[in-house]
């Protein structure tokens, strides 16, 4: 073995052990996430069993923890990732009149998602229901938007914010142009 790999296998069981706490799992709760025995994740996390790249990948996946940061030498919370306004993912072709900046990661799809949306004067979203008890929390940076959740209406301006049921039909329209930010969260 090299050095950075006994490097990476005297890190790894602190960094998994460390992700579970921050997420507040138990190890039978790991184990319930990731598939992977609670004997086996607790052999990891004190070092006694090497995990296989399928193992720690999906110990990764249920911890949402990304597997390279994990492995890396620098702590995760010692650095900071940044993505350049020209890289952020955008989404052009849901709605009219609306353009959709996604600025969570990936990994959080389905799960906790945040939006930049972009409307043109009379630009429509509309949405189909989310997942059972999903909210979203729209909150309006520039211009005047129209929300509908359900039956219910709502206008919202600069620095207002709407909190609403996204697991019914709803949709933003916008009754000038418009800038907000659009936190989904799915329960």
């Amino acid at each position: 073995m090299t050095d950075d790999t006994d490097a990476i296998l005297t890190r790894l069981p602190s960094r998994l052990k460390e992700a579970r706490r921050a997420q507040g799992l138990s190890l039978d709760a790991v184990a319930k996430l990731s598939g992977v025995s609670r004997s086996m994740v607790s052999q990891i996390e004190r070092g006694e069993s090497s995990p296989t790249i399928a193992t720690l990948w999906n110990l990764t996946r249920a911890l949402q923890v990304d597997f390279a940061g994990l492995l890396d030498g620098d702590a995760a919370t010692a650095r900071i990732e940044v993505l350049r306004s020209a890289d952020v993912p955008t989404i052009e072709n849901r709605g009219s009149g609306c353009r959709i900046r996604i600025l969570s990661p990936p990994e959080e799809a389905g799960h906790h998602e945040v939006y930049e949306l972009r409307f043109a004067e009379g630009g429509v979203l509309d949405s189909q229901p989310h997942t059972r008890g999903a909210r979203e929390y729209l909150t309006v940076i520039d211009g005047t938007l129209e929300v509908t959740s359900a039956e219910t209406t709502q206008t919202i301006g600069a620095g207002d914010t709407a909190r609403y049921a996204a697991d019914v039909p709803h949709r933003i329209s916008a009754t000038s142009a418009a800038r907000a930010f659009l936190v989904v969260q799915n329960a």
